[in-house]
């Protein structure tokens, strides 16, 4: 028999909570002080290192279609968690490495960066997808109106790792003295915290999984695909997915061609034009399986339609670990109660608030249901939508008067993280268990690798949206020293020489105002307003989508 708790949720779901919260802590641990890493170690500029990211992050998001894939045919979610696991404490401890090699040999350290970060991404892809996966197996049919609820502990658990990872990589890994002088040596502790948190999430899994990771019969879940009892499909489902020679061919001749459109008309790099093409060709093959009925077909369609809008999501969210620690770092006075707070830990409170809030959320959207007041979970996301988006309209108008030498207060960046919170409750927990409730069982791993490929184009995206943030106060302060004036140079009033062009280079400086969609990017203000235009319309949009989305759902909410 099934072990619940009192809540009439398995305890494997504590145990899957376990491992991703340590598992989250290595990822948003390493995050949090990667791009200061990068551009105060390693001396990359302020926006390559916002690209770096973005290919970074999209690039996990990406590998779950593999890890999916791989777990759905071979491997089985068990043993993918256990590789994925594996890796990433791998790749955190090259990043370690490359942290403390980077003073005596910099081409090394980067070296060392580059392979960390691929071991990083082919880890996250065989772990992503499988660990949601596993939750979404946790409930027989009858209970799958559970699912929303138990999802949004899961968020709780995905967050508190990341409030913990946050909090400890910064304390140790990002060090300022009393001047404000950052110690460049420190960054090795933090990667080193998020390699041992992955190591214990690993073997947490490892030893909890056969008592408690198991089906109301006792089952284990998630073990070789061979093994998978036929009871675990629905009533007429077919147990195998028939895609035609003619499909498979057809997806890679898009992958390919959808490539070069991306690369060459749309001038992305060769990263992004991976992510965006393997998200829209896998998204293709899967639509094509012959053995799909119409019910099936309209609810894996609705999965692909949110999955879209939460790319302009992801887009904002994941600023945070770019361009809002760039400002945090640079133009806001962190004071917190007393204490200058390390600019990468500024993110922490996304984890904090979120540790705060998931279980009210839960109640809430419990209480709602009772009451057949539930939102579908198209509504839900779309709110998380344009919530980000008012978010970024308060902090826009709090940047718009800094100048040069102005700071934000941290007040106004806890806020934002506060309203983010709140539309991530909204939205991320409940794609997860949508995509688990409308999924096809035998695509539920790679159905979750395609939803996770909207992650990566959104965090590609962020990268772009990243790279264009315009010069900030200590830009300018510093250009002063060097005895050019900054502004005069962007509004093109004056030309800068040879040597000053050099001089600004070395220093890590622009010399021209970021361009985005044919628009010159001249301060934070416009720059913030960006996120406030795509996300407002993603959100109208969906909201005007959402009553045909809930006929197409037939009778899923």
């Amino acid at each position: 028999m099934k072990e619940t708790t009192n809540q009439g949720h398995p305890k494997g779901l504590w145990v899957l909570f376990g491992t991703e919260m340590w598992e989250r802590f290595n990822f948003y641990g390493m995050r949090a002080i990667l791009t200061l890493f990068m551009v105060n170690s390693l001396m990359m500029k302020e926006a390559d290192a916002s690209l770096v990211y973005g290919g970074f992050l999209g690039l996990c998001y990406l590998t779950p279609m593999l890890g999916g894939f791989v777990a759905d045919r071979f491997l089985g979610n068990r043993n993918c968690i256990m590789l994925g696991g594996l890796m990433m404490a791998a790749g955190q401890f090259l990043l370690f490495i490359s942290a403390t090699v980077f003073t005596s040999n910099l081409d090394l350290a980067k070296i060392l960066l580059w392979v960390a970060l691929g071991i990083i991404i082919f880890g996250n892809g065989f772990f992503k997808p499988n660990i949601s996966s596993m939750v979404g197996s946790l409930y027989p049919k009858q209970e799958k109106n559970k699912l929303d609820t138990a999802f949004t502990i899961f968020y709780m658990g995905i967050n508190l790792g990341a409030f913990l990872g946050q909090l400890i990589c910064p304390i140790v890994g990002d060090v300022k003295d009393a001047g404000g002088i950052r110690d460049i040596y420190a960054f090795k502790w933090g990667f080193l915290a998020a390699a041992i948190a992955m190591v214990i999430g690993t073997m947490v899994f490892f030893y909890l999984k056969n008592k408690y990771v198991v089906t109301p019969e006792g089952r284990p879940i998630g073990g070789l695909p061979s093994k998978n009892d036929a009871s675990d499909f629905e009533e007429g489902e077919s147990q195998k997915a028939v895609f035609s020679k003619n499909a498979l061919i057809g997806a890679v001749v898009a992958f390919v061609g959808l490539g070069f459109l991306f690369h060459y008309a749309f001038g992305q790099n060769i990263i992004y034009a991976v992510i965006y093409a393997s998200g829209l060709s896998l998204a293709g093959l899967i639509i094509s399986d012959t053995s799909l009925t119409k019910i099936e077909r309209d609810r894996i369609l609705v999965i692909y339609i949110v999955a879209f809008f939460v790319i302009f999501f992801w887009a904002a969210f994941e600023q945070a670990g770019s361009s809002l620690t760039f400002i945090a770092d640079n133009q806001t006075d962190r004071n917190f109660f007393g204490w200058n707070m390390p600019p990468s830990m500024v993110q922490i409170f996304n984890g904090l608030f979120v540790v705060m809030f998931a279980v009210p959320f839960s109640m809430l959207w419990d209480k709602l249901r009772a009451n057949n007041r539930e939102p579908i979970s198209p509504f839900k996301q779309a709110i998380g939508l344009l919530l980000i988006a008012v978010s970024y309209f308060i902090i826009a108008h709090n940047v718009k008067d800094l100048g040069n030498n102005g700071l934000l207060a941290i007040k106004w960046l806890i806020l934002l993280y506060l309203i983010q919170t709140c539309a991530e409750l909204c939205l991320s927990p409940i794609g997860l268990s949508l995509v688990g409730k409308l999924s096809p069982k035998r695509f539920s791993s790679l159905l979750y690798g395609v939803f996770f490929l909207s992650n990566a184009a959104g965090y590609a995206l962020a990268g772009t949206l990243g790279s264009i943030m315009p010069a900030t106060g200590d830009k300018f302060n510093k250009a002063k020293e060097l005895g050019i004036d900054l502004q005069a140079v962007l509004d093109k009033k004056i030309v800068p020489t040879a040597d000053q062009l050099a001089l600004l280079d070395t220093n890590q400086i622009s010399p021209t105002n970021p361009v985005f969609a044919g628009f010159e990017i001249h301060n934070l203000f416009e720059f913030f307003m960006v996120f406030v235009v795509l996300c407002g319309i993603a959100a109208a949009i969906l909201f005007a989508l959402t009553p045909k989305l809930k006929k197409m759902m037939h009778g899923i909410n």
